[in-house]
């Protein structure tokens, strides 16, 4: 079947316009995580102490203070009520355009695969552009449960990123898939590390906010003021960790959705190809991961450091590998 190029065409201008969603969007996030300026008057009248308003002696010797509830500075809190609304204000527009993003994102993504009547990940561009969109989709769910606006700025942000290098370095025109791809198992093994990919990415979000939160705890640097809104460090690494888990097995189905169908493609379940190699040492990274944090001796630190080395192996294995090792997985469309 010939390739529909007006509709791939299409997909080029929604991938844009989505682009420029997202960087508003961005934007938006970023004024709800650094505006905390405000933030520091409500600490202020937080831990405004308790004073004695009454002295009453008991007996000669002892006396008993008794004290008032701490009181807030009524004109301070008004302040910080509509100094905080402006950031809360902030993070409310940036997800509303992050959601008509998103919606642009997916019509991207339909557009391009109707315009080849297949799957759209037959390559590194239409990978990226299915991946970042459950990214967004994902982020967006779990934001309804648990709210993680403090994300945005960087999920925004990453998304921007990715889909610039999927209409610039990545960029394949549409096209029917190679005959290797051309099996049932693509709408299996890839859509699997799709969001395998999607969830370790967000994890790895959390392990940074959690290493900043850490320091802003302990030390309390100026330049991590903005920190101060976030969850407590704690709570931040159990949600990465339990974030992280999941991509995991989602991870591990991968590994073997792609040994099953290494076994049907070339009657062999493991080749030590570059790809099968890599894709094994990610597994073994995270395994790492898992296994340091259930670990004594591990601090919270050193594990989140090791699920960053986890996702900076995942965009190894997706870049460099796919681009520069040759292998029997050599589908990235680039010349």
């Amino acid at each position: 079947m010939d390739v529909n190029t007006d509709l791939a065409m299409w997909s080029n201008q929604l991938i844009i316009s989505a682009m420029i969603v997202y960087a508003v969007a961005m934007i938006f996030y970023a004024f709800d995580l650094f505006g905390g300026r405000e933030l520091k008057q409500t600490e202020a009248s937080a831990s405004s102490t308790a004073k004695p308003s009454n002295v009453r002696r008991t007996n000669r010797k002892t006396t008993t203070a008794l004290l008032d509830p701490p009181q807030t500075d009524v004109s301070a809190e008004a302040t910080t009520g509509s100094g905080k609304d402006k950031p809360r204000r902030g993070a409310r527009i940036g997800t509303a355009l992050l959601v008509l993003a998103a919606l642009l994102h997916v019509a991207a993504v339909l557009t391009r695969a109707l315009s080849v009547m297949r799957v759209p990940w037959g390559n590194m561009m239409e990978y990226v552009l299915t991946a970042t969109v459950i990214t967004v989709i994902v982020f967006l769910i779990v934001d309804i449960k648990k709210e993680i606006r403090y994300l945005g700025t960087i999920v925004a942000g990453g998304v921007l990123l990715c889909l610039g290098l999927a209409i610039t370095v990545f960029y394949t025109p549409a096209a029917k898939l190679i005959p290797a791809l051309d099996s049932y198992w693509i709408a299996i093994h890839v859509p699997i590390a799709i969001l395998s990919t999607s969830l370790l990415y967000i994890s790895a979000i959390l392990a940074v906010f959690q290493i900043l939160k850490n320091a802003q705890e302990t030390k309390n640097p100026k330049w991590l003021r903005f920190m101060r809104r976030m969850p407590a460090s704690i709570d931040l690494e159990r949600f990465s960790y339990t974030i992280a888990a999941v991509g995991f097995i989602t991870w591990t189905f991968t590994l073997i959705a792609g040994a099953i169908w290494a076994e049907v493609a070339w009657s062999r379940y493991w080749g030590w190809d570059s790809k099968e190699i890599w894709t094994f040492v990610v597994w073994v990274i995270y395994a790492a991961y898992l296994h340091a944090r259930a670990t004594r001796g591990w601090g919270p630190t050193k594990v989140a450091v090791l699920n960053l080395i986890g996702i900076a192996t995942v965009i190894f294995n997706f870049t460099v590998v796919n681009m520069y090792f040759n292998g029997l997985h050599s589908y990235s469309g680039l010349s």
